[in-house]
């Protein structure tokens, strides 16, 4: 008896996870064809990207400063105790390039516009404001989901160059500070930093940005229970949006890299 109750429990969790897979491969979906149709509110993009990227840069320009002056003087610190001082610069822009710029600008974007969508789209699922506009003949992927989308898979690569450049310049003060003389550290720089770096970064940022936006929207879509079901969805969209984005980031850099 026990193992029969046992085997439906696991059975019904098992159902209702593949029923949450399903739901969002639909809504994947359902976003990824309103991208493709080019159908998206153009007010509500411009918005978005005021939300999402301009009121975003000094959070991501501070987080890019102290992760590049502090990759510096972990790099700088050891390479000049073997000598390796020729390595310091190509280094760290490279790491900048490749994974720290693109990883913790989206990290910073996740808690910060990724918890934003989700409780405003889940404050408006509770007031019934999603089910009014589906009265009213409007698609709500189309004009509160896709919007986001667009926004953050335009606006999260120019975050990245802006945390990239603030980075680098913090690195090379670093370094200078610790010993490294900015003549090699500049020559280190051009020699082992070239355009493919910076341009999977960027494509790593733009792809961050669309998973951002599709984590933070589905789980607001989702909400339910009031403020309290407000607040978890916006919990568990940061939450989802930062793992996906470092699962991201590996098979990215399998591909890109």
């Amino acid at each position: 008896m026990a193992v029969n109750a046992t085997l439906e429990r696991l059975g019904q969790a098992t159902l209702r996870r593949l029923e949450e897979v399903g739901e969002a491969a639909r809504f994947v979906a359902r976003v990824a064809a309103g991208l493709v149709r080019l159908r998206w509110e153009g007010g509500q993009t411009v918005l978005q990207m005021a939300r999402a990227g301009v009121d975003s840069v000094p959070l991501v320009l501070l987080t890019g400063l102290f992760s590049g002056m502090v990759l510096a003087y972990q790099t700088a610190s050891q390479l000049l105790r073997l000598g390796g001082e020729g390595f310091v610069g190509g280094l760290i822009a490279v790491s900048m390039a490749r994974e720290a710029a693109p990883v913790f600008a989206a990290v910073t974007v996740a808690g910060r516009v990724g918890a934003g969508f989700a409780a405003e789209l889940g404050t408006m699922v509770v007031t019934e404001q999603v089910d009014a506009l589906t009265v009213m003949g409007t698609d709500p992927l189309e004009y509160l989901v896709v919007p986001r989308a667009v926004a953050l898979v335009v606006m999260l690569p120019v975050l990245v160059v802006l945390a990239n450049a603030v980075g680098s310049l913090g690195g090379y003060a670093v370094s200078l500070v610790v010993g490294v003389p900015g003549s090699v550290y500049l020559d280190s720089v051009r020699q082992f930093l070239d355009l493919h770096d910076v341009v999977g970064g960027l494509v790593k940022s733009a792809v961050f940005g669309l998973v951002i936006a599709l984590v933070a929207c589905h789980k607001g879509l989702r909400a339910s229970g009031g403020a309290a079901g407000v607040g978890q969805a916006t919990t568990g969209a940061v939450v989802a949006a930062i793992a996906w984005v470092l699962a991201a980031n590996y098979f990215l850099d399998v591909l890109l890299f």
